[in-house]
């Protein structure tokens, strides 16, 4: 029993609307919003997602469920004016998942059920067309063999297959009646053999398990594998939408199709999609036909296409967005089967969004909304050379773009197998199906022989940025033996191909890559213009200069040297955030950093010293200059102890040696003596950051004379050095207020000895939950935080970044204990929650400290709104994500604006 006896569980079409999306799934809200927008949807109704988590919660559907069906199927039988199963003129249904978020092909559907034995005969007579009839019940058997009793769907395939080379026809639509009769009694020799059981003969029983498998189907590998991927909750639940069915497989005047209001994959006007004559609807999708183009519908059936592209108009003015709409024509008479906001490649969504800016249906604001930070960033990867030396194997269809580059594989176990050793691979399939899910996440690319648009293979692929080529009719995929043919060609398993998902172009070998128009125009390199290319450009500036204008966090770069600060600055950067001078001492320096680690005397400290001295000051003169103008935060060394210290395993051994041979080194033993002094057990807790300063007398004042000699030198010399001093790893205030005084002390000294005045801030990096909790008393000596979010994210979960994400983390995201790496993503309720509360009770002490993020999440797009959200200042980024940071840092504040007008 449900807890509320007054909860309804089934919505009629014409009750609901696209705003109930939490509660009739994406596919009936939209069934109910065309129904009220008074175009041709075939009657029917919705079972609700609280339906669905009543069943899984309990294992059972609600009590009330059963009669609200029955009142809604009877209605249905009314308006209809036929009955589910009876024997003459049987009324059909189809039934169909439908979660409030796409996900296509991911849950299942079951089309014409209400056929038997007894009804199939009855269909024949009233359609007079016995192969629609037969044709139409071998579908219904195959797909609920497959769906709702788990049988092995390869087996129907194959028993098809069998079918068709026995008549010596290589398409379904060439076996006649009496072929399909024969298949139907061999699919179920299959159920009855495979299941267990016969299959069900009586309507109402189809119905019922159908709609118990279409809530089973929530749970899925595949679809929690596809919820995982793109971060879609696991306790929404699916709807169930039961249709009256419509046939696309009566004849040459019947068939089915989808159509897109834009190209997905370009953005451009046009029209685009896909059909079939004489067929049902998972024929296109699950491309086992080639299609004909959208546009051939109109030498077919003008009528038809008219009133399509009519539909297609109202659609996209009225959702103010590209519209994915799946159709049927049966006998000349158009149905609309589905539309949904439609899935678009990165380019097509910022193609779209500026142009319905330009059409006047939407505001700039909403053009922001409409586009993402991980979209950009895959804008910005490259493609391939068009003046390289390349061996073209065929073409197919531009699905989802890209420069994909791997070797083939034909079957998903070996794509996922393969990658996680560290290859690159091309998944290449005849068409793909949902179970191929987990190897198209593992490849660097699709491809398919079959197939179009609207396949399987390429809404999947476009909706997670992968580049994909499909329905490559030259190419004989034959997955039994591992390899493709392409005429006198053989790609075996392994061999290297390259695919472009823009031009559909498939390539022997590896193809080189150039850089992306959209990174050139990042770096000043390209303007908008009149090409293709040039057009993106132009859409990218247009939203990247709104989400500017609008932003209220500034974008800092991680970057450690000036080479990296002009790029970061090219790419928008408004400072530096962190500047890891450990960095500085790599190389030819991490000797010298040994020797002032190692030294016993005050007088070897002193030499090692101020032999680093200059060589810092170099570096920062170098930064300030790249970066004149802006703030520059220097963080003083913070290396694991273990990064500059010879390896002990190595030194051992080689004194080992040594004194078998009884020629040690004097050196070396005094080194391994001072090494197992040093040697810690875990570097990362140990002596670092703050305590390597506090330890080692001279280091950080060393550090900060050259940071103060710098910013004076730029600043006699007319520049515009802004300097902030930032102190790694501390936990307590006495450890700021120590590096402090002495750091101020210095920088008096300088400004003394230059006659110049140098505004230097000195601040602290949050890392440590004990800094986080005791933020109000570290502000007191802090003019600026910055969150080390990776540092923190390590120590709040007692999680080493180094081993974990390689030994155990695949398992936890498999397992749903996380959704999405913690280092990949702020963990909200954990890290999130100490970041907000520093941030409180440091403003608290200090109103107008300064606040930052200088950790990977910087530049993570749901990272960047949670960091909005708490009011930091800034985040800072890598370089090349400083474009999606100030995407994201706008669609933030955009976003929070809409909220507040709300």
């Amino acid at each position: 029993m449900s807890e509320n006896k007054d909860q309804k569980f089934v919505y009629d079409f014409t009750e609901g609307n696209r705003d109930l999306k939490d509660l009739l799934g994406g596919k009936g809200a939209n069934l109910a919003e065309m129904t009220n927008l008074g175009l041709p949807v075939p009657p029917g109704f919705t079972i609700t997602t609280e339906a669905c988590k009543v069943y899984l919660d309990s294992g059972s559907a609600p009590a009330e469920l059963r009669d609200e069906v029955s009142a809604h199927l009877a209605a249905l039988e009314a308006k209809m004016g036929k009955k589910l199963g009876q024997s003459d003129d049987p009324l059909l249904v189809s039934v169909r998942s439908g979660a409030k978020f796409s996900m296509p092909g991911m849950m299942d559907t079951v089309l014409n059920i209400g056929l038997s034995d007894e009804s199939v005969v009855g269909l024949a007579a009233q359609a007079d067309n016995e192969r629609f009839a037969w044709d139409s019940y071998r579908r219904l058997i195959q797909m609920f063999g497959k769906t709702v009793l788990g049988v092995e769907g390869e087996l129907f395939e194959d028993a098809l297959d069998e079918a068709k080379a026995a008549k010596k026809v290589t398409v379904d639509t060439d076996l006649d009646a009496a072929d399909l009769k024969k298949l139907v009694k061999v699919f179920k020799k299959i159920v009855s053999k495979e299941a267990g059981r016969e299959f069900p003969q009586d309507a109402r029983e189809q119905l019922d398990l159908a709609v118990e498998a279409v809530f089973n189907s929530w749970n899925t590998d595949r679809a929690k594998l596809y919820r995982r991927q793109e971060r879609i909750p696991s306790d929404l639940g699916t709807a169930v939408n039961v249709c009256s069915m419509v046939f696309g497989n009566l004849g040459p005047d019947s068939g089915t199709g989808v159509a897109f209001t834009r190209d997905p994959a370009s953005g451009h006007a046009g029209v685009y999609g896909d059909y079939l004559q004489n067929a049902q609807g998972e024929d296109v999708v699950a491309g086992i036909r080639n299609t004909v183009p959208l546009a051939d519908l109109e030498a077919i059936d003008k009528a038809s296409y008219d009133q399509l592209m009519a539909i297609m108009t109202t659609l996209e003015t009225h959702y103010k967005d590209l519209c994915d709409i799946e159709f049927t024509i049966e006998r000349g008479q158009l149905w609309m089967l589905q539309t949904r906001v439609g899935k678009r490649t990165a380019g097509a969504a910022f193609r779209i969004a500026t142009q319905l800016v330009d059409q006047g249906l939407i505001s700039e604001a909403e053009a922001l909304q409409r586009v993402t930070g991980h979209q950009l960033a895959q804008l910005m990867f490259p493609r391939f050379d068009e003046g390289a030396k390349t061996t073209m194997l065929g073409r197919g269809i531009a699905a989802s773009p890209g420069a994909a580059v791997g070797k083939a594989v034909f079957d998903s176990y070996t794509a996922v197998k393969w990658s996680r050793s560290g290859e690159k691979v091309i998944l290449i399939r005849r068409e793909t199906n949902p179970d191929d899910l987990d190897g198209m996440i593992a490849s660097e690319g699709i491809l398919t022989s079959r197939g179009g648009k609207t396949s399987h293979a390429a809404v999947v692929a476009r909706g997670m940025g992968k580049t994909c080529v499909c329905g490559a009719e030259e190419l004989d995929v034959d997955t039994k033996r591992r390899r493709m043919t392409v005429g006198e060609t053989v790609i075996e398993e392994g061999d290297v191909v390259s695919i472009d998902g823009s031009t559909g172009k498939v390539y022997l070998g590896e193809v080189p890559v150039v850089p992306s128009p959209v990174v050139e125009y990042f770096e000043g390199r390209m303007h908008a213009g009149a090409d293709d290319a040039d057009e993106l450009v132009a859409a990218v500036h247009r939203i990247m200069a709104y989400a500017d204008r609008v932003r209220r966090l500034r974008v800092r770069a991680n970057a450690d040297n000036a080479e990296d600060a002009l790029r970061a600055r090219r790419f928008g950067a408004q400072g530096i955030g962190l500047c890891r001078t450990e960095h500085m001492f790599l190389g030819e320096r991490r000797e010298m950093v040994e020797r002032l680690i190692l030294a016993d005397t005050d007088g070897e400290r002193e030499e090692a010293l101020s032999a680093l001295l200059p060589l810092q000051k170099q570096d920062f003169i170098e930064l300030f200059e790249a970066m004149d103008g802006l703030p520059v935060t220097v963080r003083l060394l913070d290396p694991p102890l273990h990064e500059f210290l010879p390896d002990i395993t190595e030194l051992s051994v080689r004194v080992a040696l040594a004194e078998s041979r009884k020629d040690a080194n004097e050196n070396d033993l005094r080194l391994l003596q001072a090494v197992h002094k040093l040697h810690e057990q875990n570097p990362m807790l140990g002596l670092r950051g703050v305590r390597l300063g506090l330890v080692i007398p001279g280091l950080f004042a060393m550090q900060v004379r050259a940071i103060a000699e710098a910013a004076a030198e730029r600043k006699n010399a007319k520049g515009d050095p802004r300097a902030e001093i930032m102190v790694p790893l501390v936990g307590t205030v006495q450890e700021l207020e120590i590096v402090r005084e002495e750091a101020d002390a210095i920088i008096a000294e300088v400004e003394a000895a230059t006659g110049t005045s140098l505004k230097l801030s000195v601040g602290t990096m949050i890392e440590l939950p004990r800094a986080a909790l005791t933020a109000d008393q570290i502000a007191e000596a802090a003019q600026f935080f910055s969150f080390g979010t990776n540092d923190l994210t390590q120590t709040v979960w007692g999680f080493s970044r180094d081993d974990v994400e390689a030994s155990f983390f695949t398992a936890y995201l498999e397992k749903g204990i996380f959704g999405v790496s913690p280092f990949e993503t702020i963990d909200r309720d954990g890290v999130g929650s100490l970041v907000r509360h520093a941030a409180k009770l440091g403003r608290a002490t200090r109103p107008d400290l300064k606040l930052g993020v200088c950790g990977e999440h910087g530049g993570d797009p749901e990272s960047v709104h949670f960091f909005h959200e708490v009011g930091l200042d800034y985040v800072s980024c890598s370089p090349f994500r400083i474009p999606v940071a100030r995407l994201e840092a706008g669609r933030a504040a955009a976003e929070a604006k809409g909220s507040d007008s709300r």
